[in-house]
């Protein structure tokens, strides 16, 4: 996988289980062109199909995260009409936002910019960290556009009604320690050995059992559970699976043992 020769995009396996991925088109901020989007879809079909990947990382080359889609085309082309307009942003929606269908757990590692599309792809994955100086915003309004790619959907979801109402009607972007009081980040790390920071976090969860932590990212899905009731039925099923398996044996032998637990997904 990480020996495929990939257009604008990198995969790496840093460690055990943990897959990266480096969106790499620096001179363009990593926006989000035509050939990355390509590449972006194979990435992700590659790594569902990989049962040795436990958790996957998203970062940018050089200073920025993501600087969004490419929009030149659409100021290009004023004569394009909704219909062809629309049958363009459906699969580039749904080509990026693919990440979601991964079943393990991914980090988004903001390690500069994410704006627009670059913001919405930061909150398509489970976990955001941000480094020190890093801004976050969703401009649509700015540019005169409607957001797209779920940004209503993703930043209400991620920091709540009131707070995405601000960000998205504003447009304004937020520096990394107001997205950390938002909630739209996890972590604000320093800029120095942040990849390091984050991949070790990647590498922990890792090491975590596949079978369990898989089970939990399906129940968060989304808004989670649709009330306690579902929530009781759902751990009532998902729980006694897990039980089950042999990494349950171990993770109690090695609580015992007071060692680290070497799980299998069995």
């Amino acid at each position: 996988m990480a020996d495929h020769d990939y257009a604008h995009l990198r995969l790496e396996r840093p460690s055990d289980g943990v897959v990266l991925i480096t969106l790499d088109n620096p001179d363009q901020r990593n926006a989000m062109s035509d050939d990355m989007t390509r590449s972006w879809v194979e990435a992700i079909d590659a790594i569902a199909t990989d049962r040795t990947v436990r958790a996957v990382v998203v970062t940018g080359q050089g200073s920025a995260f993501c600087s969004g889609g490419n929009t030149n085309w659409i100021s290009s082309e004023p004569e394009a009409t909704v219909d062809e307009l629309r049958e363009r942003m459906m699969p580039f929606y749904r080509a990026w936002l693919s990440i979601r269908r991964l079943e393990v757990p991914t980090i988004a590692a903001v390690n500069g910019h994410a704006i627009g599309a670059g913001l919405c792809l930061a909150l398509a994955c489970d976990i955001r960290y941000a480094a020190a100086g890093a801004r976050l915003g969703a401009p649509f309004v700015k540019l005169g556009m409607h957001a797209g790619m779920a940004g209503t959907y993703l930043l209400p979801d991620v920091v709540g009604r009131a707070a995405a109402r601000d960000l998205l009607l504003t447009g304004r972007l937020v520096g990394a320690d107001e997205a950390l009081t938002l909630g739209l980040v996890s972590r604000v790390i320093a800029p120095e050995g942040f990849l390091d920071d984050v991949l070790a976090t990647a590498a922990g969860i890792a090491g975590t059992a596949p079978i369990a932590s898989r089970l939990t990212k399906l129940a968060l899905a989304g808004s989670g559970h649709v009330d306690l009731e579902a929530c009781l039925q759902w751990e009532a099923l998902a729980q006694p699976v897990t039980l089950a398996t042999a990494d349950l044996q171990e993770g109690v032998a090695a609580a015992r043992e007071k060692r680290a637990p070497v799980f299998g997904g069995r």
